[in-house]
């Protein structure tokens, strides 16, 4: 008769094989991991709270780092809205209306807010060289002295020439700026709480913007021909930058991609020091390793130099990242923010600044939800509902331009420029976040400058077209202009869709391969990586 019983001991020779394949597939998952420059950090498994509890001393640096947005955001919220201060127009004024009101000349307004992008796309396509060749801590220093060039040109322009120039060195400074801080902050950040560390240099933006507006409504109100007072207040940013600057310390990734050990070993140690067996040897070699890994790859592709950012992966890579600022751009950045409150004004909003004030701390609150939200929801639907939203909102202005005017007309207006600022903040905390994050550690600083160039480009035209489209005196489309907004936004919302992928709780070598591998975006979230699978083996009972 048959029996499924087994000799005596061959159950345990048995098992004894099992536990042998077993811990050959996990030497074999280690290896894999290993091949495409990725290792465990011992840190996987930390919770959200637990990781802010722990690397508390880097988070403070990120923070410090951020700041440096306030500055960005109080000189863009000044060009923004101190046109409308009426000092400011009789200052600058080259033009009187029939009725005998000085005004400033659409052109004039346009050269002012396209040399400010000119000075970005400049700026960007230069910093990354000194970012590379000296480090993230020159780059600073460099924008700084610019920033410094820039608040003493406008503090002595009186005509409308020498604030130009003073707006180039502005958007020189701001577009250094904004692409040197969101690399660093990726640099420093901890994987598992990057995203809310990259969105809190939006948070900073969106303070400092509203800071301007409540430093020119507080002009407007009580000393309407003192346009100085805030241009004068922007000497306490640079100050505070300066302190900044010297507290930071250079980026430990980019000592390892400079073959500086000692240096980058001296600065993880700093970072976290309070960390009780930190293994300051096991970071420094998962950095080494994503490098060479990466290294390798553009070897065996030829694609070693920094304009690989246009071909193939890389060059995706470098779409995702400029694509949220583009989709901002085209759903109206320049309507509702550089030329918002003069957008209200000529709209016929009685209390413009006061709108804009509005808004301002509604951008606020929406960064601090994103931030909140981030590492639970991810940056991907944040970003897509965002774009959506804010496309939404600029159809509603459309069809109000086509509506007889009456007072239900005002509020709504000012209901969907809220509802417009909300997507619009959300998109651009999540633009911080892939512009820090989506590029390769070797493209870092190339892929992120040209991500802000590309989007200042784009800012150029409509620094242009924009004071055409509103002023009362030229094209005066008022309200319709949400229409044309509503016609470039759909193909950008559009695209958000299709190229924006996952990034949260991803490493460098991580999205390596998932870009190696060409996964589609919307399938990032939802893919294993080698990392993961080597978490899993090493978590399993029959591997310990």
């Amino acid at each position: 008769m048959a029996t499924n019983s087994l000799p005596k001991g061959t159950e345990e020779r048995v098992e004894d094989l099992d536990i042998h394949e077993d811990a050959l597939k996990s030497s074999e998952i280690a290896q894999d991991a290993v091949a495409k420059g990725q290792a465990t950090t011992g840190y996987e498994q930390l919770t959200i709270l637990e990781s802010i509890v722990m690397f508390r001393r880097t988070i403070f640096f990120c923070t410090l780092a951020a700041f440096s947005a306030a500055a960005d955001g109080y000189q863009i919220g000044i060009n923004a809205s101190i046109v409308a201060n009426k000092g400011f127009v009789r200052q600058f004024a080259t033009k009187t209306s029939d009725a005998g009101v000085l005004y400033l000349e659409s052109p004039i307004l346009s050269a002012w807010g396209s040399i400010m992008s000119v000075g970005q796309i400049i700026g960007t396509s230069t910093i990354p060289f000194i970012s590379h060749r000296w480090g993230r801590k020159a780059a600073m220093w460099w924008l700084w002295l610019f920033a410094c060039a820039s608040v003493l040109a406008e503090s002595f322009a009186r005509k409308w020439p020498v604030w130009l120039v003073a707006k180039l060195l502005a958007g020189y400074a701001v577009g250094c700026l904004q692409a040197t801080l969101p690399p660093y902050i990726s640099e420093l950040a901890p994987i598992r709480i990057r995203g809310g560390l990259l969105m809190s240099y939006q948070f900073w933006w969106a303070l400092g913007s509203f800071s301007a507006q409540i430093a020119l409504r507080t002009v407007n109100a009580d000393y309407p021909y003192k346009w100085l007072v805030p241009i004068y207040t922007q000497w306490g940013h640079v100050a505070i930058m300066f302190i900044v600057y010297c507290i930071l310390p250079e980026s430990p990734v980019w000592c390892a991609t400079r073959g500086l050990e000692e240096k980058s070993k001296r600065i993880f140690s700093m970072l976290h020091r309070n960390i009780e067996g930190y293994d300051v040897d096991r970071q420094y070699n998962l950095v080494i390793m994503t490098v060479e890994h990466e290294r390798e790859v553009a070897v065996q592709q030829r694609r070693e130099q920094w304009w690989s950012i246009f071909r193939g992966t890389d060059g995706l890579r470098t779409t995702i990242a400029f694509w949220p600022g583009l989709a901002q751009q085209c759903i109206g950045l320049k309507l509702f923010g550089t030329f918002g409150t003069y957008f209200f004004q000529q709209a016929g909003v009685s209390q413009p600044f006061t709108v804009k004030c509005i808004t301002s701390s509604i951008q606020i609150a929406t960064v601090l939800g994103n931030i909140a939200l981030v590492e639970n929801f991810g940056r991907r639907p944040l970003a897509c509902w965002a774009v959506t939203l804010s496309w939404v909102a600029c159809c509603v202005v459309g069809i109000l331009g086509v509506v007889p005017d009456n007072k239900a007309k005002t509020y709504v207006f000012v209901l969907f420029a809220c509802f417009w600022n909300i997507g619009m903040m959300t998109c651009g905390t999540a633009a911080s976040a892939f512009n820090g994050e989506i590029s390769s550690q070797r493209l870092r600083p190339y892929t992120a400058a040209f991500a802000v160039g590309i989007t200042c480009v784009l800012g150029v035209i409509m620094d242009v077209l924009v004071p055409y489209m509103v002023n009362a005196h030229m094209w005066n489309w008022g309200l319709k202009t949400g229409w044309f907004y509503a016609g470039i936004g759909f193909p950008a919302m559009i695209g958000m869709w299709f190229f924006i992928p996952e990034t949260k709780s991803r490493s460098t070598a991580e999205l390596d391969e998932l870009f190696e591998r060409k996964i589609k975006p919307w399938r990032f979230a939802k893919t294993e990586t080698a990392t993961e699978r080597l978490i899993k083996s090493e978590e399993s009972p029959t591997r310990l």
